[in-house]
């Protein structure tokens, strides 16, 4: 087992990327705290481990609101006594014209996009660095936005930014107390966010067609394989990885423009 008997906190842990996370880190021998705003969606996914025959605790938590932050890590400390991982995996999608973007609105985005993991990353450190043994890895989830963009999404697109660029700071600060902090920085995952996009589009079909030429390996990316990458940066196999971002996204941020609609013909350079 990879992660036996670490203690990991995952954050966002109701629904989507969040369950599957909990979910891996449990199976490869990991106590784990799950935290989200939704008690009752916490508490069956808790009964689930522990049929499986895993140890893990639910506290509710809203990740904007410091005094929530705290009673987390405190709960945790309570329960297992240490922090050896961290998911930040919080957070809320926004999608809105940067002309018609609010003050309210921004100020939400960052509240818990990007305070609510900045101070949560803060908390959790300083336990990984009074323990002992000392250390810990962090573990923050981004976007594909942290590399480019879409219509809409400016203060998404800032708060991922942001997380990206504090956290580098704090894999440099942290790097000699065996504390690594990392970003993973999922592309278009079969979570509730497809769902929205899908009833948003004209069809489901067109929706597909859309997103299959624009990621090269034509699929959304499973939470089970996201849940995979947090496995492996929580775990000692990597030991020498901090301050990465590391993209997981089916090729999306690599190609340069969508797909032809079309078959072309070869083009021999002369």
């Amino acid at each position: 087992m990879l992660l036996k008997d670490k203690v990991v906190i995952v954050t966002g842990a109701s629904k989507g990327l969040g369950v599957a996370m909990a979910r891996a880190c449990a199976v490869q021998g990991a106590r784990v705290v799950v935290a989200a705003r939704s008690t009752g969606l916490l508490e069956q996914l808790t009964a689930d481990i522990a049929k499986a025959g895993g140890k893990a605790l639910a506290v509710r938590c809203d990740v904007a609101k410091m005094g929530d932050l705290r009673a987390l890590v405190d709960a945790t400390l309570k329960a297992f006594g240490r922090i050896d991982g961290l998911i930040n995996n919080a957070g809320v999608n926004f999608v809105k014209p940067f002309l018609d973007t609010t003050e309210e609105e921004w100020n939400h985005v960052m509240e818990v996009d990007l305070k609510g993991s900045f101070f949560l990353a803060q908390l959790c450190a300083r336990q990984m660095v009074a323990q002992r043994p000392q250390g810990g890895s962090i573990i923050q989830i981004a976007s594909v936005h942290s590399i480019a963009s879409l219509p809409g999404a400016g203060p998404y697109d800032a708060a991922k930014h942001g997380m990206v660029g504090y956290s580098k700071a704090a894999a440099v600060e942290l790097a000699r107390q065996n504390v690594r902090v990392n970003v993973l920085s999922p592309g278009l995952c079969r979570t509730e966010i497809w769902n929205q996009i899908v009833e948003a589009a004209p069809s489901e079909r067109e929706c597909i067609d859309f997103w299959n030429a624009n990621i090269p390996a034509q699929r959304l990316i499973e939470p089970g394989e996201i849940a995979d990458v947090c496995v492996f940066l929580l775990s000692d196999m990597s030991s020498s990885v901090t301050g990465a971002n590391l993209i997981a996204d089916a090729g999306m941020t690599s190609q340069l423009i969508s797909k032809e609609p079309y078959s072309a013909k070869t083009i021999k350079g002369q």
